[in-house]
């Protein structure tokens, strides 16, 4: 006896361990890993792989991002209502193989562009070529689509129902997916890079077709254990209930038990539940629904309570003060190498992880709402430094130049479309000026070479962006977790993919901005616009935070995990 309990005691300590990486927790964040890691391989892919088919040019990368903003904007409500209108599994499984098809189906197409393009040139006059790359677009497309629907179900949804009621678990569980997101943004681009750079495009589109093959197996099994170890999912309150599930952070009317209020719920659901007559639906009708599921939807948005906080994020997608191209093309023609910009980017995902940290410490001392318009504070205090960048010594603003003049000279004077040199020409002539598509080599000769830049303005610039990182995600989990917890379960889907929408047609409008102001010199005209509308973004936030606390807005206390007031206005005005 005496040696069991010695040898019990010896294995209890792993215990625990084994428990935390078999728990329905864990498998959801090794999930959504091995899905990011393969999305993101896919999305820095593409845009290379359609610029590497277009001979460098960026007509194909241009058409490919306007059609997916285009679709998830419009399409964006009706993917949430069918999230909505049913199960679960079925939601998730389907979206994962939806999308993982697609990827791999692309990929073995390319990889046959690839390998046969000159022929694919003469055949039909080079019709059939141009096919494929519309069959590309559309697949890839079809891929975005499915991510999205897939991420509304789980980082929406089925997070917050392995949550439980427990808040604080919920604030660390989103917190640790913004994590993973951090980590798969910087390193998947550099593993799919390097297997690219040492290989070759086709060898790359070979190995991310391979790569999503099995992903999607492990995937699929990962999200049944989930569905299995948490059997509330299962249970999903529908529209058309006479009463919604209460909010997350809805007091409790009595104590029952877990196996009593799930017999509560099949109950109404089974024996309450009276088959609808049939009825016919005419053609007209049919082709209406999804206009109406769009017009709903956004009628549903707009009602909710939290609706000015949702607004107040997408504001936050209509900036240049970010690490994509345009912010990276403007670095380039002030004088930054390209080993400098990619420490800049490894600098901010270090302080988006940061932001994550913030959010979870204020959270539990200060409440939700309150972290809100604390991390709006901190983000905007530092794009501050943004805005004093552009009229500090090197700063390349004029504003005595048209912002039009690039576009008025490329359509008066016939001047070529910009295009991107390749890797090979980068490294013998200097990266090119990406931002308003001059080639002039970098490395040049000395003697006929400007003067250099004064590094003043741009490192200002990145100084504010890279800080500002550490408010934005925080201001992003907690615009995140208000939508989990204010929005009723029968709409989280069509919500979230009406906030969707809002972001995408922001993010649409800030590369607009940029094709009519393209050069150097409106940039910093750009920073500053970019700036108005991250304050604007605030500022909602602040009415919402206004309505929602009124006069207790400022004061700071530690909340209890399960306090009602402190994370939604009372009542939800939602009326569809």
């Amino acid at each position: 006896m005496a040696r069991g309990a010695e040898l019990a005691g010896e294995r209890r300590p792993c215990g625990p361990v084994v428990a935390y990486f078999t728990s329905a927790k864990f498998l959801l964040y090794l999930g959504h890993a091995l899905s990011t890691w393969g999305d993101r391989m896919w999305h820095f892919a593409v845009s290379v792989f359609l610029v590497e088919l277009y001979g460098n040019s960026l007509l194909l990368t241009a058409v490919y991002g306007l059609v997916v903003a285009g679709s998830v904007l419009l399409l964006g409500a009706i993917i949430g209502d069918w999230v909505d209108k049913n199960s679960r599994l079925k939601v998730a499984q389907t979206s994962l193989v939806v999308q993982n098809a697609s990827v791999i189906l692309c990929g073995v197409i390319l990889m046959i562009i690839f390998m046969y393009k000159t022929q694919l040139l003469t055949l039909y006059h080079g019709w059939l070529l141009t096919v494929c790359y519309i069959l590309v677009i559309t697949i890839a497309n079809i891929a975005n689509l499915a991510s999205t629907a897939t991420a509304i179900t789980i980082q929406r949804d089925w997070i917050v129902v392995v949550a439980g009621e427990d808040r604080s678990r919920l604030a660390d569980m989103n917190a640790t997916i913004r994590r993973i997101d951090q980590l798969t943004n910087i390193l998947a681009p550099m593993a799919v890079g390097q297997i690219m750079t040492f290989g070759s495009p086709m060898i790359g589109c070979g190995f991310i077709s391979g790569w999503n093959l099995m992903s999607m197996c492990v995937e699929y099994l990962l999200l049944w254990k989930v569905y299995q170890k948490t059997p509330t999912l299962a249970l999903k309150s529908a529209r058309v209930e006479e009463s919604e599930l209460k909010q997350l952070n809805a007091k409790k009317e009595s104590d029952v038990k877990p196996s009593e209020g799930v017999q509560l719920i099949v109950e109404k659901d089974v024996s309450g539940f009276e088959p609808p007559q049939e009825k016919e639906v005419g053609c007209a009708a049919r082709m209406a629904e999804p206009f109406i599921t769009f017009r709903d939807g956004w009628v549903a948005y707009y009602n909710q309570p939290v609706f000015l906080a949702g607004m107040g994020l997408a504001f936050l997608y209509m900036t240049v003060l970010g690490f994509d191209c345009i912010t990276t093309g403007y670095a380039y023609t002030q004088g930054l190498s390209g080993s400098v910009l990619s420490l800049l980017m490894g600098a901010s995902a270090v302080t988006g992880i940061m932001g994550t940290v913030a959010f979870t410490w204020l959270r539990r001392k200060c409440g939700l709402i309150r972290t809100g318009l604390i991390s709006g504070v901190a983000q905007f205090a530092c794009l501050v430094l943004c805005a004093i960048s552009v009229f500090m010594p090197g700063s390349p603003m004029d504003l005595t130049v048209s912002p039009f003049a690039d576009i008025s000279a490329r359509l008066f004077e016939s001047e070529p479309l910009p295009t991107i040199a390749s890797p090979e020409e980068v490294f013998a002539t200097g990266m090119p000026n990406l931002l308003n598509g001059s080639t002039t080599p970098a490395n040049s000769d000395p003697e006929m070479s400007p003067e250099p830049v004064p590094l003043i303005s741009v490192s200002l610039l990145f100084a504010g962006v890279i800080a500002a990182r550490v408010g934005l995600w925080s201001f992003d989990l907690t615009v995140t977790q208000l939508l989990q917890e204010n929005v009723v379960e029968s709409e989280r889907g069509i919500i979230n993919g009406v906030q969707n929408s809002m972001n995408y047609l922001l993010d649409l409008l800030h590369f607009i901005m940029v094709i009519l102001a393209p050069n150097p010199e409106a940039f910093g005209v750009l920073v500053l616009i970019s700036v108005s509308f991250v304050a604007m973004g605030h500022i909602m936030y602040f009415r919402f935070a206004q309505k929602s606390l009124g006069k207790q807005l400022f004061v700071c206390r530690t909340p209890d995990r399960k306090e009602v007031a402190d994370s939604s206005p009372p009542g939800n005005t939602s009326t569809v």
